[in-house]
């Protein structure tokens, strides 16, 4: 297979980049440019025969595969949640792989890679799938299928991966399909809003994130560069004021109303808050400082905050900030979907995920039918309130009912997927909670609507 590669020559290397270029993508260095990955060891829960390889690419991720012994040429592209704040680091790719060993054992290879960058940077996280894609081509071997599965934060790179590289009218589309569950699918200059308001909302409650004895900051940056606040410290803060690491009968009267203000306004369950103070803290600060260039792109002003026991006085006390118009563009460009992606998609999402709101969902239909390309886009719901991982059959079943979308052009429905999903029990397992008459509502239903640059 590497031969072949080198056979073909610089033309098909300046094909390759010309293509990439024509679609939006960042240029990538040749497959063959790239070092053959290594035999690694499988995680315990893989099947028996499970072949492993790994390594490190040339922008520095690290990346895992895993080829079941009857392989059937179905490769799956994985695009993690998170982001990861930092340096890749390997075991991420080992973790990933074992939680999404049900792809290995529905037949499929699998490959992963950490992302290179560190952060909220989705095309650079595209691009790193992309890399992962082309080193399996030219190491492994010519998969029959290549589908791209993006979960979590990873569903938006999933999305961007596809615009940029199967895009409508691509001569030669990178991916022929796209899985997507529990996706971040707003874009970030409309996914993380819900977080402002929190930052604000706690302060408001508060008043320990920043403390009045610290320098102040405007709450869209996160955190100032050089604060050396930890998560711990955080995490002790928030269980002062809103009693969280304690059982409820232990929390003081003015902790459980504080902390059931800020769940009623926010409209997010308690075992959330202190992972999504977390995000509004320290993803805040990277997006800030590493790609709006130190401006906001949130804002809060506009928006009327209801659901206290006193909603006038959480109004007026209640900090605002405006939106930077340079910064939600800057932002956008990397992070928000534009929907023109030439191939099937198939979403899923669970209908009480305390992460990502199922209401995003209505919000990606609607930029995918702005784009034209709402035939391409199938959604599908299950009664779940977990964000990280569904049920083990939902997951060969949506995957079986897009290799038939893209091999017959079978287009799926959610009852057809419902159906799959319960055959699919006898080998995976019970778990089959597909609701195929749910309807998301509108994103502003759960997320209060506020005026945009």
């Amino acid at each position: 297979m590497r031969a072949t590669w080198f056979m073909r020559g610089a033309g098909a290397v300046l094909a390759m980049q010309l293509l990439l270029g024509c679609t939006g993508g960042p240029a990538l260095p040749p497959p063959f440019a790239e070092a053959a990955p290594q035999p690694r060891d499988c995680p315990a829960d893989l099947p028996a025969g499970t072949r492993c390889l790994g390594g490190q690419d040339s922008a520095g991720a690290f990346y895992l595969i895993a080829i079941p012994k009857d392989w059937a040429g179905v490769l799956v592209l994985h695009a993690h949640g998170g982001p990861e704040l930092g340096a890749p680091k390997a075991e991420r790719a080992a973790e990933d792989l074992k939680r999404w060993a049900i792809m290995v054992k529905a037949g499929y290879a699998w490959a992963g890679s950490t992302f290179a960058q560190g952060g909220v940077a989705v095309r650079a996280a595209a691009a790193d799938t992309e890399r992962l894609r082309q080193i399996f081509v030219a190491h492994v071997a010519k998969p029959k299928t290549t589908l791209l599965h993006g979960q979590s934060w990873g569903a938006g790179v999933a999305a961007k991966a596809a615009e940029m590289y199967a895009a409508p009218g691509s001569p030669r589309p990178a991916y022929d399909g796209v899985l997507l569950s529990n996706g971040v699918l707003g874009g970030g200059t409309r996914s993380y809003d819900f977080r402002l308001d929190l930052r604000v909302v706690y302060q408001y409650l508060c008043a320990n994130h920043p403390r009045p004895d610290e320098a102040q900051y405007p709450l869209w940056m996160g955190l100032p560069d050089g604060a050396q606040l930890t998560r711990a410290e955080l995490a002790a803060r928030a269980d002062s004021c809103l009693g969280l690491a304690k059982p409820a009968a232990r929390r003081t009267p003015e902790q459980s109303a504080r902390l059931k203000t800020l769940v009623d306004v926010i409209r997010i369950p308690e075992r959330s808050v202190l992972g999504h103070l977390n995000w509004a803290t320290w993803h805040f600060q990277d997006v800030v400082q590493k790609r709006s260039g130190g401006l906001s792109p949130w804002g809060n002003i506009g928006v009327r905050y209801s659901g206290s026991a006193d909603d006038a006085a959480l109004n007026a006390g209640a900090l605002r900030y405006a939106a930077d118009p340079q910064a939600v563009a800057r932002f956008a460009q990397d992070s928000d979907p534009d929907g023109r992606v030439g191939v099937p998609m198939l979403a899923v999402h669970g209908i009480h995920d305390p992460i990502a709101f199922v209401e995003l969902e209505s919000q990606f239909r609607s930029t995918v039918t702005a784009a034209g390309q709402a035939g391409r886009l199938v959604q599908t719901f299950s009664d779940e309130g977990e964000h990280s991982y569904l049920s083990d059959p939902v997951y060969p079943a949506l995957m079986a009912e897009l290799l038939d979308w893209v091999a017959r052009g079978e287009k799926p429905s959610p009852a057809s997927v419902a159906r799959r999903c319960k055959s699919m029990e006898g080998g995976f397992g019970p778990g089959c909670r597909m609701q195929p008459d749910f309807q998301p509502a509108a994103l502003e239903s759960r997320v209060a609507p506020r005026q945009r640059p």
